[in-house]
């Protein structure tokens, strides 16, 4: 099959991790054997709805919304968005407790996002309104919702924009599993072919590898979609996501990712027919 001179659109969303991540294959820096590369940039839960119809042959996706789409993609072994002991947060207006937040409508950013997922694991039946998700923390600090989740750069600014912290769901996770949270990563679309889908996959890698290899120019790429962050801020985002588990899961990664939906099947909100111990890593050699 002749692969030369094809292109491809990658939907990733509009934040600086997959901004770092995908900087070098989708502006020429890496050579990708003709494999020419597209931006979609949306936010997540529209990825996940648009991963429904199969419209990217490579997308991000929220891990929860994973099992939705697994009929279509595989999962890269790469790409991984994983909280090492952190992860999204749950903030609220004025210091409340758990069980105080637990009582609220809290706003979050999608259905199908994993941050709804953790939530739901962590607390149970709650009450939750969908809203955009950079519009969360503003609506929380002028008190239009007491409770919300928070995700990407907030997750490092909330601390400077007066509300509190009632729950990290990556910490709440760690102490649970001892694994790190999976809440994103990147798949390719199955009808390309396993050979294709092996060779994107590698050029995701080598993405991902020559920003971290060179990371003032990937850097100065991924402040464009901080939304007025600093650089400061930009590179600790950056590299609180982007590392050697963006590279390769690994095994404990892909362990959390099979936790993850196991435990998502348990309470329902994972598909039960889905055999997590089968789903496919492309690039891992399993």
């Amino acid at each position: 099959m002749q692969y030369s001179h094809e292109s491809y659109k990658v939907g990733h969303s509009p934040d600086p991790d997959d901004a770092f991540m995908f900087h070098a294959m989708t502006t020429g820096a890496i050579n990708t054997n003709g494999r020419n590369y597209e931006h979609v940039l949306l936010d997540i839960e529209t990825l996940n709805q648009h991963a429904l119809k199969g419209k990217y042959e490579i997308s991000a996706v929220s891990i929860h919304s994973f099992p939705t789409i697994a009929e279509k993609y595989h999962l890269m072994n790469c790409g991984a968005s994983m909280g090492e002991g952190y992860g999204p947060m749950i903030i609220s207006t004025n210091e409340i407790s758990i069980e105080e937040a637990k009582k609220a409508k809290i706003a979050i950013p999608g259905l199908g996002t994993s941050a709804y997922l953790s939530l739901k694991l962590a607390w149970g039946e709650v009450e939750v309104e969908v809203v955009p998700f950079d519009e969360i923390l503003p609506k929380v600090l002028n008190g239009e919702f007491d409770v919300g989740v928070i995700i990407h750069e907030g997750q490092l600014t909330w601390k400077n924009e007066g509300v509190h912290l009632v729950l990290d769901l990556g910490v709440w996770w760690n102490n649970k599993t001892g694994l790190p949270l999976p809440l994103g990563g990147n798949v390719v679309r199955k009808n390309l072919g396993i050979s294709l889908c092996e060779l994107m996959t590698e050029d995701v890698k080598k993405s991902i590898v020559h920003s971290l290899d060179n990371p003032d120019t990937a850097l100065a790429f991924a402040k464009l979609w901080g939304r007025g962050i600093d650089d400061e801020t930009n590179e600790e985002f950056v590299r609180m996501y982007v590392n050697e588990r963006t590279i390769d899961f690994g095994q404990d990664g892909r362990d959390a990712v099979r936790l993850f939906l196991k435990e998502g099947q348990k309470i329902g909100m994972v598909d039960e027919n889905l055999d997590v111990d089968k789903i496919k890593f492309i690039g891992s050699g399993e």
